[in-house]
Protein backbone atom coordinates (compact mmCIF):
# COMPACT_ATOMS: atom_id res chain seq x y z
CA UNK A 1 0.00 0.00 0.00
CA UNK A 2 1.10 3.49 -1.16
CA UNK A 3 1.58 5.93 1.87
CA UNK A 4 -0.58 9.12 0.96
CA UNK A 5 -1.46 12.34 2.71
CA UNK A 6 -4.34 10.29 4.14
CA UNK A 7 -3.01 7.61 5.47
CA UNK A 8 -2.76 6.46 9.50
CA UNK A 9 -0.49 3.89 10.53
CA UNK A 10 -1.13 2.10 13.58
CA UNK A 11 0.02 3.63 16.64
CA UNK A 12 -1.50 3.22 20.55
CA UNK A 13 -2.70 6.66 20.61
CA UNK A 14 -4.29 8.30 23.66
CA UNK A 15 -5.58 12.00 24.11
CA UNK A 16 -3.62 13.28 27.26
CA UNK A 17 -4.05 16.88 29.02
CA UNK A 18 -1.14 19.38 30.21
CA UNK A 19 -0.91 21.23 32.83
CA UNK A 20 0.69 24.61 33.17
CA UNK A 21 2.61 26.32 36.06
CA UNK A 22 0.02 29.42 35.87
CA UNK A 23 -2.76 26.80 36.46
CA UNK A 24 -3.92 25.93 32.95
CA UNK A 25 -5.23 22.77 30.96
CA UNK A 26 -4.14 22.10 27.79
CA UNK A 27 -5.43 19.38 25.32
CA UNK A 28 -3.11 17.12 23.36
CA UNK A 29 -2.56 13.22 22.10
CA UNK A 30 0.50 10.96 22.37
CA UNK A 31 1.15 8.75 19.89
CA UNK A 32 3.10 5.97 20.61
CA UNK A 33 4.69 2.53 18.66
CA UNK A 34 1.87 0.11 18.72
CA UNK A 35 4.32 -2.20 20.35
CA UNK A 36 7.73 -1.89 21.90
CA UNK A 37 9.00 1.96 23.79
CA UNK A 38 9.94 4.57 21.55
CA UNK A 39 13.58 5.19 20.47
CA UNK A 40 12.81 9.34 20.93
CA UNK A 41 10.00 11.69 21.30
CA UNK A 42 8.87 14.63 19.30
CA UNK A 43 7.33 17.34 20.86
CA UNK A 44 5.47 19.79 18.29
CA UNK A 45 4.43 23.41 18.79
CA UNK A 46 1.93 24.63 16.00
CA UNK A 47 1.98 27.31 14.05
CA UNK A 48 0.09 30.76 15.20
CA UNK A 49 -3.04 29.91 16.12
CA UNK A 50 -4.61 33.10 15.62
CA UNK A 51 -4.08 32.46 11.86
CA UNK A 52 -5.59 29.03 11.92
CA UNK A 53 -2.42 26.79 13.35
CA UNK A 54 -2.84 24.18 16.01
CA UNK A 55 -2.16 21.01 16.86
CA UNK A 56 -3.59 19.62 13.64
CA UNK A 57 -1.71 21.41 11.55
CA UNK A 58 -0.98 19.01 8.67
CA UNK A 59 2.42 18.43 9.09
CA UNK A 60 2.42 17.92 12.72
CA UNK A 61 -0.81 15.68 12.05
CA UNK A 62 1.18 13.47 9.28
CA UNK A 63 4.02 12.61 11.61
CA UNK A 64 1.78 11.57 14.61
CA UNK A 65 0.29 9.46 11.78
CA UNK A 66 3.25 7.72 10.30
CA UNK A 67 5.91 8.15 12.70
CA UNK A 68 5.44 5.92 15.37
CA UNK A 69 4.93 3.14 13.14
CA UNK A 70 7.89 4.36 10.48
CA UNK A 71 10.32 4.78 12.79
CA UNK A 72 9.37 3.80 16.76
CA UNK A 73 9.41 7.54 17.45
CA UNK A 74 6.53 8.89 20.06
CA UNK A 75 4.77 12.01 18.66
CA UNK A 76 3.43 14.28 21.31
CA UNK A 77 0.62 17.29 19.93
CA UNK A 78 -1.64 19.91 22.05
CA UNK A 79 -2.76 22.64 21.78
CA UNK A 80 -1.16 26.06 23.11
CA UNK A 81 -2.92 28.16 25.25
CA UNK A 82 -5.90 29.40 23.59
CA UNK A 83 -6.17 27.16 20.40
CA UNK A 84 -9.20 24.83 19.38
CA UNK A 85 -8.72 21.80 17.04
CA UNK A 86 -10.81 18.49 16.98
CA UNK A 87 -9.40 17.54 19.94
CA UNK A 88 -10.98 20.33 22.10
CA UNK A 89 -9.79 23.95 23.19
CA UNK A 90 -7.29 24.48 25.38
CA UNK A 91 -7.69 27.02 28.43
CA UNK A 92 -6.76 30.65 29.02
CA UNK A 93 -6.02 32.91 25.75
CA UNK A 94 -3.09 33.28 23.14
CA UNK A 95 -0.61 35.38 24.51
CA UNK A 96 1.80 36.43 21.87
CA UNK A 97 4.61 34.15 22.26
CA UNK A 98 5.06 34.77 26.01
CA UNK A 99 2.66 33.05 28.25
CA UNK A 100 3.10 30.34 25.63
CA UNK A 101 6.88 29.46 27.43
CA UNK A 102 5.02 27.92 30.00
CA UNK A 103 2.87 25.47 27.91
CA UNK A 104 6.05 24.42 26.43
CA UNK A 105 7.68 23.66 30.05
CA UNK A 106 4.46 21.74 30.87
CA UNK A 107 4.92 19.68 27.74
CA UNK A 108 8.72 18.94 28.62
CA UNK A 109 7.33 18.13 31.96
CA UNK A 110 4.98 15.40 30.80
CA UNK A 111 7.50 14.00 28.34
CA UNK A 112 10.17 13.45 31.63
CA UNK A 113 6.92 12.29 34.08
CA UNK A 114 6.18 9.52 31.48
CA UNK A 115 9.75 8.72 30.59
CA UNK A 116 9.15 9.57 26.72
CA UNK A 117 12.91 9.32 25.80
CA UNK A 118 15.27 11.79 24.06
CA UNK A 119 12.81 14.72 23.79
CA UNK A 120 13.28 17.11 20.46
CA UNK A 121 11.22 19.96 19.70
CA UNK A 122 9.53 20.29 16.14
CA UNK A 123 8.67 23.92 15.91
CA UNK A 124 6.90 25.41 12.90
CA UNK A 125 6.69 29.19 12.12
CA UNK A 126 5.46 30.78 15.26
CA UNK A 127 6.22 27.33 17.03
CA UNK A 128 9.95 27.86 15.94
CA UNK A 129 9.94 30.99 17.82
CA UNK A 130 8.44 29.34 20.85
CA UNK A 131 11.16 26.46 20.30
CA UNK A 132 13.76 28.92 19.83
CA UNK A 133 13.02 31.47 23.11
CA UNK A 134 11.38 28.83 25.79
CA UNK A 135 12.70 24.82 24.70
CA UNK A 136 16.51 25.52 26.22
CA UNK A 137 15.69 23.23 28.98
CA UNK A 138 18.21 19.93 29.82
CA UNK A 139 15.61 17.81 28.79
CA UNK A 140 15.55 18.69 25.46
CA UNK A 141 18.38 16.88 22.97
CA UNK A 142 17.83 19.55 19.97
CA UNK A 143 15.27 21.20 17.73
CA UNK A 144 14.21 21.22 14.27
CA UNK A 145 12.51 24.30 12.74
CA UNK A 146 9.99 24.65 10.31
CA UNK A 147 10.04 28.12 8.07
CA UNK A 148 11.39 29.82 11.24
CA UNK A 149 10.06 33.73 10.35
CA UNK A 150 13.02 35.13 13.16
CA UNK A 151 10.59 37.53 14.25
CA UNK A 152 9.44 37.14 17.95
CA UNK A 153 12.37 35.20 18.11
CA UNK A 154 15.78 37.01 16.94
CA UNK A 155 19.33 37.15 16.67
CA UNK A 156 19.79 36.82 20.75
CA UNK A 157 17.78 33.69 20.75
CA UNK A 158 19.49 32.16 18.21
CA UNK A 159 22.61 32.88 19.89
CA UNK A 160 21.36 32.05 23.31
CA UNK A 161 20.65 28.26 21.36
CA UNK A 162 24.10 28.51 19.94
CA UNK A 163 25.80 29.10 23.24
CA UNK A 164 22.66 25.78 25.01
CA UNK A 165 24.97 23.65 22.31
CA UNK A 166 22.14 21.73 21.36
CA UNK A 167 21.64 20.18 18.35
CA UNK A 168 19.53 23.05 15.76
CA UNK A 169 18.03 22.26 12.46
CA UNK A 170 16.36 24.78 10.23
CA UNK A 171 14.51 23.48 7.23
CA UNK A 172 13.68 26.59 4.99
CA UNK A 173 11.33 26.91 2.20
CA UNK A 174 13.08 28.31 -1.26
CA UNK A 175 9.76 30.64 -1.46
CA UNK A 176 8.83 31.10 2.25
CA UNK A 177 6.97 34.60 3.34
CA UNK A 178 9.30 35.70 6.12
CA UNK A 179 13.00 34.05 5.42
CA UNK A 180 14.12 32.28 2.82
CA UNK A 181 17.32 29.86 2.56
CA UNK A 182 19.78 32.68 2.10
CA UNK A 183 19.42 35.11 4.66
CA UNK A 184 18.92 32.44 7.51
CA UNK A 185 21.95 30.92 6.68
CA UNK A 186 23.39 34.29 7.52
CA UNK A 187 20.92 34.82 10.62
CA UNK A 188 21.64 31.01 12.34
CA UNK A 189 25.19 32.06 12.36
CA UNK A 190 24.90 33.14 15.64
CA UNK A 191 24.71 29.59 16.76
CA UNK A 192 27.79 27.84 14.83
CA UNK A 193 25.94 24.57 15.38
CA UNK A 194 22.74 25.34 13.19
CA UNK A 195 22.21 23.52 10.31
CA UNK A 196 20.09 24.93 7.91
CA UNK A 197 18.47 23.18 5.23
CA UNK A 198 17.04 25.06 2.20
CA UNK A 199 14.30 23.02 0.28
CA UNK A 200 13.93 23.27 -3.43
CA UNK A 201 10.44 24.41 -4.60
CA UNK A 202 8.71 24.61 -1.13
CA UNK A 203 7.02 27.28 0.52
CA UNK A 204 5.99 28.71 3.96
CA UNK A 205 3.42 25.79 4.67
CA UNK A 206 5.07 23.18 3.46
CA UNK A 207 1.83 22.18 0.84
CA UNK A 208 2.44 18.71 -0.93
CA UNK A 209 3.44 15.66 -0.06
CA UNK A 210 6.70 15.48 -1.64
CA UNK A 211 7.40 18.66 1.10
CA UNK A 212 6.00 16.68 4.04
CA UNK A 213 8.29 13.84 3.02
CA UNK A 214 11.36 16.13 2.65
CA UNK A 215 10.21 17.35 6.74
CA UNK A 216 9.94 13.97 8.10
CA UNK A 217 12.46 12.66 6.55
CA UNK A 218 14.91 14.92 8.24
CA UNK A 219 13.52 14.45 11.18
CA UNK A 220 14.08 10.42 11.46
CA UNK A 221 17.77 11.31 10.35
CA UNK A 222 17.98 13.20 13.45
CA UNK A 223 15.98 11.01 15.94
CA UNK A 224 16.22 7.51 14.58
CA UNK A 225 19.17 7.53 11.87
CA UNK A 226 18.22 3.68 11.17
CA UNK A 227 15.07 4.39 10.03
CA UNK A 228 15.83 7.24 7.64
CA UNK A 229 14.72 6.94 4.41
CA UNK A 230 11.34 6.21 5.53
CA UNK A 231 9.40 4.05 3.19
CA UNK A 232 6.72 5.11 0.99
CA UNK A 233 5.17 2.00 0.54
CA UNK A 234 3.89 -0.64 3.70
Amino acid sequence: MDIRASTVLPARREDIELHTADGLTLVGELALPETGPPVATLVCLHPLPTHGGMMDSHVLRKASYRLPALAGIAVLRFNTRGTTSDRGTSQGAFDGGEGERWDVAAALEYADFHDLPNPWLLGWSFGTELALRWGRDPLVRGAILLSPPLKRAGDEDVAAWGEFGRPLVALVPEFDDYLRPEEAALRFAAAPQAEVIGVEGAKHLWVGEPYVRVVLDEIVKRLNPAAAPLPTTV
